[in-house]
């Protein structure tokens, strides 16, 4: 979407995100790459997908304006699984990039859920609902934090990082991932 479009979702629902964006579409080569990185393990795309996000013009996203990069975290079950988390390879560097500090201990997944990947949107806002967790608050006080992920689907997952975020009286939060599922 555009800076001045709002998507559906942002219409309908409660967001607690300022502004989302993604760089490219599911689809093609993108959803090709994040396949690789995630479900086969090609771990080295997270480079140039990285470098991709860090180098993209997004116009309302301006990295200096941002105090931490925060990761999606995955559940220690699927880190054990998967092992490592997409999310935090493609922050690491952005913010090598971008010289802008990643926190990856403080938001954590608490709860395992089920995946998400064949749930209708509304499925996937119980599922993810009370999953994260927060520590140390006082840290991201009227700190401005750019939330990172590979995939923007329904927006559930990102937008329950920012409600738990916001609670802390942040500054606020945007969005960035890697493609956006239409």
């Amino acid at each position: 979407m555009g800076s001045d479009h709002l998507c559906g979702t942002c219409l309908t629902s409660r967001v607690y995100f300022t502004k989302a964006r993604a760089v490219g579409v599911y689809e093609g080569v993108l959803q090709e790459a994040i396949h690789r990185l995630k479900y086969n393990k090609k771990t080295l795309l997270a480079k140039p997908l990285g470098a991709l996000m860090a180098g993209t013009h997004l116009g309302s996203i301006d990295f200096k304006s941002y105090d931490f990069l925060i990761p999606v975290p995955l559940h220690f079950k699927r880190l054990r699984e998967r092992g490592f988390n997409q999310a935090l390879s493609l922050a690491r560097y952005i913010g090598k990039r971008r010289r802008i500090p990643i926190d990856y201990m403080s938001l954590k997944r608490i709860k395992w859920e089920s995946p998400q990947i064949n749930l209708s949107k509304e499925e996937r806002e119980r599922n993810v609902k009370g999953v994260f967790s927060l520590s140390n608050e006082s840290r991201f006080k009227d700190k401005s934090i750019l939330l990172v992920d590979d995939v923007y689907t329904s927006g559930a997952t990102v937008n329950e990082c920012a409600r738990v975020l916001t609670k802390a009286k942040t500054g606020g939060v945007d969005v960035l991932t890697l493609c956006r599922a239409v």
